[in-house]
């Protein structure tokens, strides 16, 4: 028997519902489509703590959630968890415990089988914070316009009760306190972009380079002032807040 003109294969129509059914997107006001992790309160918990943000208050890793138009959806059921050694995550509230020093531990929340993950390290307490590199000049010639420093910060140490250690992945923060025109100096990262903090590396050293508009000049020669900040707690540890002075002159 000849197929009929216009007829439908049943292969492509059984093709055809089971791609609809694949592809079906939950549509209510309280269906959730999509989820992400906020920013963390701070790169890194230390080790027989909780993470804190940068005021030094216990915190919680967040998320939102949203619906297929795009609202956030409010205090939908999560789940949060971890397979990685470094931490403990509590699974209905997000607080995580810092138990050993790790470069990256993975935090899970799981909402509605969607699962979204972070990143946070964890580090040893500091205690005290040295100069690296905190003295330094800068030499520029008539006809430059812009110059960058080398990189200017402080080590951050955790004094043991037999040996003193680096502390890795920990925050510091700069402020520049000798001008206060940042069109003449900002504290920029390696790439170049301002940033005003910064994450210890292996060594547990945390630096910035600081460029200079010497269009701005108004003495051949000058000195930009910067505070390096490393707080616990809350709380300034030994050293902080640090002192570097980065001396401009032409060469």
């Amino acid at each position: 028997m000849s197929r009929r003109a216009g007829a439908i294969p049943l292969t492509f129509l059984a093709g055809a519902i089971f791609i609809a059914a694949c592809v079906d997107i939950p549509t209510g006001a309280d269906d959730i489509l999509s989820i992400q992790f906020d920013p963390l309160p701070s790169p890194s918990v230390v080790v027989g703590d909780s993470l804190r943000d940068t005021l030094g208050f216990v915190k919680p890793v967040s998320f939102k959630a949203f619906n297929f138009s795009g609202d956030e959806v409010s205090n939908p059921p999560v789940t949060f968890s971890t397979v990685d050694r470094g931490i403990r995550v509590d699974p209905a509230k997000g607080f995580v415990l810092g138990d050993s020093v790790r470069s990256g531990a993975r935090v899970f929340a799981d909402v509605g089988g969607l699962t979204a993950s972070v990143m946070v390290s964890v580090s040893l307490r500091p205690d005290t914070i040295i100069g690296s590199n905190d003295r330094d000049s800068l030499s520029y010639v008539l006809t430059d316009t812009v110059s960058v420093s080398n990189p200017l910060g402080v080590r951050v140490l955790h004094v043991g009760t037999t040996d003193t250690s680096s502390v890795a992945f920990y925050l510091v923060s700069f402020k520049i306190v000798s001008h206060t025109d940042t069109a003449f100096a900002q504290l920029v990262s390696d790439a170049g972009t301002q940033s005003s903090l910064d994450t210890t590396d292996t060594g547990g050293v945390g630096a910035r380079r600081i460029r200079i508009n010497l269009k701005k000049l108004t003495t051949l020669t000058d000195s930009v002032i910067v505070q390096a900040l490393v707080k616990y707690r809350g709380v300034n540890v030994r050293g902080s807040p640090a002192r570097l002075v980065l001396k401009v002159k032409p060469k």
